[in-house]
């Protein structure tokens, strides 16, 4: 695979994950730390053009560098769950076919340290370059497992006693009136048409992310920020929203 940009080549050279780093210009002062390390590693540098990385990159923004990468290691949904330190806390994605939506997610999902991601394998958007890059490195350290079938995957994560909770904008309870401080999985649907019926129809929980403004929903990446981040103020004491404090 490879990736591009500064920051996903950087990370994924401190994931130990890059066997060859192909720049326009050692002399960059941003791409000094990234090549002192890549020389650390062993890892070889190769000089070209611009036009070369350009070309490699699809015309995405390189900033310079592209490094090819070394294969993630595939997980089971059971890995992700067990793997767990503590209460798992899994994304789950449901046909998200744009890859920035789905680097934007990868990253929050390293913010709020889940345990994995679990992505469709057909119809979905491929771990490549430009998802590398929107993620800001963080595919270099989330755990990814593919799955064929999204339905199938929730059933098991049920089987592994975690809770799922789809976001909907039809949904029942608000997004911060569900107790997410148990084994949780957080399920997103494709941008547009949402959830599938029958992933919808898996879900424990339908929650709704409140709009007060005039557009009727949010970008599928912000979602996932604002819900998994809910996780983490639950998580640390803040309790559910509708659970009033005694006087």
């Amino acid at each position: 695979m490879l990736v591009y940009g500064i920051n996903p080549v950087l990370e994924a050279l401190r994931a130990g994950r890059i066997s060859a780093v192909r720049v326009a210009d050692r002399h960059n002062d941003r791409l000094k730390a990234l090549l002192a390390l890549a020389a650390s590693q062993h890892v070889p540098v190769q000089m070209v053009t611009a036009d070369v990385l350009a070309r490699e990159s699809r015309g995405g923004v390189h900033q310079g560098v592209v490094a090819d990468v070394e294969e993630q290691r595939e997980y089971s949904v059971e890995e992700l769950v067990h793997g767990a330190a503590a209460a798992p806390l899994v994304v789950v994605l449901d046909g998200i076919e744009d890859p920035h939506n789905v680097g934007a997610i990868l990253r929050t999902a390293d913010a709020v340290a889940a345990d994995g991601v679990v992505i469709q394998s057909r119809r979905a958007a491929a771990l490549g370059g430009a998802a590398a890059k929107a993620s800001a490195g963080a595919l270099a350290h989330v755990r990814v497992a593919e799955v064929v079938n999204v339905a199938r995957a929730i059933d098991e994560l049920k089987s592994h006693g975690v809770w799922t909770v789809g976001l909907a904008g039809e949904g029942a309870s608000r997004y911060d009136e569900i107790d997410l401080t148990g084994p949780t999985a957080i399920v997103l649907g494709a941008e547009g048409s949402g959830l599938r019926r029958l992933v919808r129809e898996k879900c424990d929980f339908l929650a709704a992310i409140p709009m007060h403004g005039h557009v009727g929903s949010l970008n599928v990446s912000v979602a996932a920020g604002v819900m998994l981040f809910e996780v983490v103020r639950q998580r640390r004491g803040g309790g559910v929203a509708h659970l009033k404090r005694p006087r």
